[in-house]
């Protein structure tokens, strides 16, 4: 079949198409507005703990052999009560990242942390398994996810523990950085774009009142949110977004 440039059905698509990319255009400008109405307003805590809640951090991993080493000793200098504090590295891993990450772990181990090298014997429901998997064996209130290739600065925890106070909160969500915004222009622009999403956005929504989603990693959520929330859900590829709009 073939059609004219000058049928309805083109002009349907055409009509489509840029009613689409109109609406995607004045949300944008929405989102502006919104940060700049509210770019002077900062959320805070609402108190501070008198005791630090005990949090778990979960390290999820796959073949990370480059970058893997780095965030546990960036996790392992997180300057947190060692008692409060329980790392699980989820190693689903099937190179030589596991040898370096249990090397690590003793290492870790022997200066006193608290830390889990957790191996499954199958890679069922991918990221979203394992970290339903660490779930399942952690305890704690908190839960902090980090992905393979970030390095959380030491005093992490304790910029973000005491929004907690608030019992409604379900998640922080914290602003990424770039550790080689200018290596090359491919690295400027998606450093420029995450920064539209993570700086822009996400301060705009938040600081607004507005609901906004967990994005994956550099984060801390309620045990309790995702629990009656459903859970991890690894029937998409978005578990992360797709947990968010549940909770």
């Amino acid at each position: 079949m073939s059609l004219a440039l000058g049928s309805p059905l083109w002009s349907f698509c055409y009509l489509f198409i840029l009613i689409g990319l109109t609406g995607y255009g004045l949300h944008r400008c929405c989102i502006i507005y919104l940060f700049l109405k509210h770019r002077k307003s900062s959320s805070q805590p609402h108190s501070r703990f008198t005791e630090l809640p005990r949090v778990t951090v979960q390290l999820p991993l796959y073949n990370e052999a480059s970058v893997a080493p780095r965030l546990l000793r960036a996790v392992g200098a997180l300057d947190y009560s060692a008692d409060n504090l329980d790392i699980q590295v989820l190693d689903d891993s099937m190179d030589e990242t596991s040898q370096l990450v249990a090397k690590e772990v003793s290492l870790l181990r022997a200066a006193g942390i608290t830390i889990t090298h957790i191996q499954r014997v199958n890679r069922e429901g991918y990221k979203a398994g394992a970290l339903a998997h660490g779930m399942e064996l952690g305890t704690a209130d908190l839960i902090f996810i980090l992905d393979a290739d970030f390095v959380p600065t030491s005093d992490t925890l304790r910029k973000t523990v005491d929004y907690f106070t608030d019992p409604g909160l379900a998640l922080v969500q914290m602003r990424w950085g770039h550790l080689n915004r200018k290596q090359s222009l491919l690295t400027r622009l998606q450093a420029m774009f995450l920064d539209g999403h993570l700086l822009l956005e996400q301060t705009a929504r938040c600081n607004s009142g507005r609901f906004f989603n967990f994005n994956g990693t550099a984060g801390i959520w309620r045990r309790e949110a995702i629990v009656e929330a459903g859970g991890w859900h690894d029937d998409t590829l978005t578990e992360d977004l797709d947990l968010s709009y549940r909770a």
